[in-house]
């Protein structure tokens, strides 16, 4: 068993559209937030919620992906990393952020929003390592009537 483990699973909807940018080397990145609500109660029976945002980037065509299909609301699955960055601004302040790289996520909105089309042909010709996506990534449902037991 490993010692350490950074792994983080997170639904919920795009905070704000996904922006594509290109590293000085060429490589594609997207940057985007997601909004995730938890509700609770409080000691006192008071019914509340609360809103977080999570910043995330994707890498290569798995951003590329997410800034063609997703937009703002969209609700949307990912598993991936956390990762800390630090960087003076340019005032010369330290800054620094934690974000979610993303390696694996599935659309959860109803399919009729998705091109199914695209997105089959991006797994068959995917040159992305098979755990970043896998083409159950972007089926909703992938057992079918025979699988259940009953």
């Amino acid at each position: 068993m490993p010692r350490d483990l950074n792994r983080v699973m997170l639904i919920g909807r795009l905070g704000r559209d996904p922006e594509l940018r290109y590293t000085q080397t060429g490589s594609p990145v997207a940057n985007f937030s997601i909004a995730n609500n938890r509700s609770y109660t409080t000691s006192s029976g008071e019914k509340r919620e609360e809103v977080n945002f999570f910043n995330c980037i994707a890498w290569s065509k798995l951003g590329e992906i997410i800034v063609e299909y997703c937009k703002k609301g969209r609700r949307i699955g990912i598993e991936g990393r956390l990762q800390q960055r630090s960087w003076d601004d340019k005032d010369g302040n330290k800054r620094s952020t934690v974000e979610i790289v993303v390696e694996n996520f599935q659309f959860l909105d109803s399919k009729s929003t998705v091109d199914d089309n695209v997105i089959d042909d991006f797994v068959e010709n995917s040159t992305q390592p098979s755990n970043n996506v896998s083409s159950h990534a972007f089926n909703e449902n992938p057992f079918s009537d025979e699988d259940v037991p009953f």
